[in-house]
């Protein structure tokens, strides 16, 4: 519960029980045992003889692979005599025909009705898919299970597939070995009998959103049986008996997820066995599963170490109170070192939903996954939750947090207690000093995450965790702390204050607390902005206060629109924008089996990867060719100079070393030459699936969160091979790291053959008037988007932006513990002057894509004295190519 994308790249494979150990790697995309990809794969008839096996191993209990004996919804026929059974060795488990020359009926398909049997046969379908899938998700809503009409009907139709069953998208597929017994003795099935079987399968995967090949079909013996024949003479009609003869087949099939990659909307039903040499062909249809349709908020937890900020969220996505050691909080850790040391170095996410005030979480009876809270949300709110690190060691944590998600909303966690001294006391928030040493003693925590949060003029929220712990004087300090840092910026503070009632399981918003958030939504209203009110709610996960008025405040919070292109800039200023772009947050590796789902039939086996981070604008789909990048220039090591390679000098300094002058000489030639014409900057992929939070979806539109599987189209190079002189094909895998981008290009771009520009420095805006003091020449941290990298100042120029006069008005601050009796000042004239700084900055280890106008922080190398929050935001105004 503690990732936005859960990935097992490792499930059990789909493998041939056909193939013989020194088969191993034919057919298989992976190298293992299994069967051929789908589509390249040619059906002929063959003999057992020529596989040189007699019986294949018993069927596995789990995994992928089935055994069926016949798939026929009728009561199979009585043999004379069968080449491949012996007298009792079919037992009435397996289904199987009668024995040799003991005509005995199959007693379980008689006595099994034709729907219930389809139904059973259906839902060991699914399970069989399930068991490929790199991710298991359950789902609370009931399958549409195939009905079949009157014995009459005729399955050799066209059967439409239908919608894709949520959760098979990445689905690797199920192998039925048909005519084959659970012990994996061969059978076999009459040609009728095996026509009709793999009719049946054909419908059974169409009513799942499935497709089935063929992959071999195999005569493994005689048989012989009495059927019934008229005589007819000029008087008398009479019965009589004739002796038919044929062949026993056993027959492999191949059940795949069907994502859309063709044409056509049916799956034909009827099996007729493929001419020598001819592949078998399937009809796709896309999965109308579509995208999530419910409102979707992101936010960000931060705040200072032990603030309470795992805390807080667990009690929130479980329902279960804290006993003020850490108990709510396990569920969000990821690292052992996390739960030894109670201090947070990861980002977690959870999800929590909301539906007429109804709060959908795992203390919820039918909710056991992501997709469980998708399924019961729907009409309803859905809060993506992130919480991110809060120690100063794990500062690009926090700034990840903060920039990479792009949260809709900031949570800032405050603990209550702040202004008193631990003394020893279990739980009390440790100080500057505990933290970073006695060189920091007079570094405030609280206020350099404060100022940073504020400065990211992102709509904010503070939440007074810790409750029970604090004395009066010390939440008087830590509420002055606060209020006064809101309205130095211009903002407007709001407490709401909560019930002193304890609420162990919420199952619904409380109307009290409901009440008081729409209050506070008409402030916002009035407002006409977002982040001019900052709601300020007190709260103990350990009690239980204010837990209710955190989820009235999930529950209502404003969504802002959704992003569109022109949102930073308009396109008259930045006319090449792609159709649409996506920021990668994180990767993941993908099989190379994923490669047939893109219909590379024939070729090799293209590279597979998972990627997740958020849709800034546009919409993506399953089954679009988009660009990934940029990629670093042919002659770079693409390994050599990322920040996520290099070694960390200080624990509180620069993140990376600084390069050496022949480095920069090196980045000085590359960056001269445009983006367009260097080679390998983007890569061409395709999406092979969507997941929306971890809901499997057919798209993903603007705003959105989530994860995609990508194949990408590997290049080859030529290297020769020293010893034998030969010219080899080597494949140049790339590397895709955080802070690329996916992206569809534009309808001009596609047709003039432009490609995207990518970055080698930017010029931005900062309205902080310290940022005179940076050295031209020093070395900084950026982070844009999902971007962190190191760059050079080159240059630092003021910006005169005019005058912007306005008074801040501020309601009056609700009574609470007396805090109105400090000395706090509740308004603030303004009339100063605006002046902006202009930085530009050159990106030292790889070409970047960034967006004008977007948000960008820059950090300086700190020292041990400082805690490493101290940075500038601003705007991107100039992009250098």
């Amino acid at each position: 519960m503690a990732s936005v994308f859960t990935y097992d790249p490792d499930p059990p494979r789909v493998s041939s029980p056909w193939l013989l150990p020194s088969d191993l790697g034919k057919g298989d995309p992976e190298g293992g045992r299994g069967p051929p990809i789908p589509g390249t794969t040619q059906v002929q008839p063959g003999l057992l003889s020529e596989y040189g096996v007699t019986k294949l191993e018993a069927e596995p209990q789990s995994g992928p692979t089935e055994y069926k004996l016949h798939l026929l919804l009728r009561q199979r026929r009585v043999f004379k005599e069968m080449s491949t059974a012996k007298p009792g060795s079919l037992s009435s488990r397996s289904q199987g025909g009668s024995s040799s020359k003991s005509p005995t009926p199959n007693p379980l398909a008689s006595s099994q009705p034709r729907q219930e049997r389809l139904q059973h046969l259906t839902t060991q379908l699914l399970w069989r898919l399930q068991q490929s899938s790199p991710y298991h998700a359950s789902s609370s809503k009931e399958l549409d299970l195939p009905i079949l009409p009157e014995d009459n009907v005729d399955l050799t139709a066209p059967v439409k597939l239908s919608k894709l069953v949520p959760g098979l998208e990445e689905s690797r597929g199920a192998l039925y070995e048909i005519g084959v017994s659970d012990d994996g003795t061969l059978i076999g099935l009459t040609k009728d009998e095996m026509d009709e079987s793999i009719a049946t399968l054909r419908v059974m995967a169409a009513s799942l959103g499935c497709s089935v090949e063929v992959l071999r079909m195999v005569i493994v013996g005689d048989c012989e049986w009495v059927e019934s024949a008229e005589l007819i003479d000029n008087s008398v009609t009479s019965p009589a008996q004739v002796t038919r003869s044929g062949k026993l087949w056993v027959a492999e099939a191949l059940v795949m997820p069907n994502l859309g990659f063709g044409e056509g909307t049916e799956e034909h039903a009827s099996l007729a066995t493929p001419k020598s040499g001819q592949a078998s062909a399937e009809s796709v249809a896309v999965p109308s599963r579509g995208s999530s349709t419910t409102p979707q908020l992101r936010v960000t937890f931060t705040g200072p170490t032990t603030s309470g900020k795992s805390s807080l969220l667990g009690t929130l996505s479980t329902g279960t109170l804290d006993n003020g050691r850490g108990k709510s909080r396990l569920s969000l850790l990821k690292h052992r070192h996390e739960v030894v040391s109670g201090i947070t170095s990861s980002i977690a996410q959870e999800l929590i939903g909301y539906k007429n005030r109804a709060i959908l979480n795992y203390s919820h009876g039918n909710i056991e996954s992501w997709v469980d809270i998708h399924n019961c949300s729907e009409d309803g709110r859905l809060v993506f939750v992130s919480d991110s690190a809060g120690h100063p060691r794990y500062r690009r944590t926090v700034l990840r947090g903060l920039m990479n998600w792009e949260p809709h909303w900031i949570i800032l966690c405050i603990a209550a207690d702040d202004a008193d001294t631990p003394s020893g006391n279990y739980g009390a928030t440790s100080s500057a000093q505990d933290v970073l040493g006695v060189a920091a003693a007079g570094v405030d925590l609280v206020k350099a995450h404060l100022t940073l949060s504020l400065k990211m003029e992102v709509p904010m929220a503070i939440v007074i965790t810790k409750l029970d712990l604090a004395s009066k004087t010390s939440l008087q300090r830590t509420m002055i702390k606060v209020l006064t840092a809101i309205k130095d910026v211009g903002r407007m503070p709001k407490i709401i204050q909560p019930d002193q009632r304890q609420h162990e399981e919420l199952k619904e918003v409380p109307t009290d607390d409901h009440v008081k958030v729409q209050e506070l939504l008409k402030g916002i209203s009035q407002s006409g902005k977002l982040n001019q009110l900052v709601p300020i709610v007190l709260t103990s996960a350990v009690k239980g206060s204010g837990i209710g008025l955190m989820h009235a405040l999930l529950e209502n919070l404003p969504l802002p629109p959704a992003p569109t292109s022109s949102d930073f800039v308009g396109m008259a200023l930045n006319p090449e924008q792609p159709k649409c772009l996506f920021h990668i947050d994180d990767t993941f590796n993908l099989p190379a089996s994923y490669s047939a789902l893109a219909g590379n039939s024939g070729k090799h086996a293209d590279q597979g990867i998972v990627v997740s981070g958020h849709l800034r604008f546009g919409r993506l789909s399953v089954g679009d060719k988009i660009v990934i990048g940029p990629f670093p220039s042919e002659e770079d090591d693409p390994r050599g100079s990322t920040p996520e390679d290099r070694p960390s000098p200080g624990s509180y300094g620069l993140s990376i070393s600084h390069p050496s002058s022949a480095e920069l000489a090196r980045i000085a030639m590359k960056n001269a030459v445009s983006a367009s014409t260097i080679a390998g900057e983007w890569h061409d992929a395709q999406i092979v699936s969507i997941r929306n939070l971890r809901l499997p979806v057919l798209a993903l539109e603007a705003g959105q969160a989530g994860s995609i599987g990508l194949v990408l189209q590997s290049r080859s190079t030529d290297q020769r091979n020293g010893a034998s002189g030969l010219v080899q094909a080597v494949e140049d895998i790339p590397r895709i790291r955080r802070g690329m981008i996916l992206a569809v290009p534009s309808k001009h771009m596609a047709e003039t053959g432009l490609k995207l520009q990518a970055a080698s420095g930017f010029t931005a805006v900062f309205n902080d008037p310290e940022t005179e003091t940076l050295a031209i020449g020093s070395f900084v941290n950026i982070y844009i988007a999902s971007i962190r990298t190191v760059a050079r100042i080159r240059r630092v120029s003021q910006q005169d932006q005019g005058w912007d006069a306005g008074t801040v008005a501020t309601d009056e601050i609700d009574d609470i513990f007396n805090l109105n009796d400090a000395d706090v000042e509740t308004g603030k004239e303004m009339g100063q002057k605006k002046d902006g700084t202009e930085v530009t900055l050159e990106l030292l280890h790889h070409r970047e894509w960034i967006e004008l106008g977007s948000r960008v922080i820059l950090l300086e190398g700190g020292s041990q004295d400082r805690s490493g929050l101290e940075g500038f935001v601003g705007k991107v105004v100039e992009i250098v190519d």
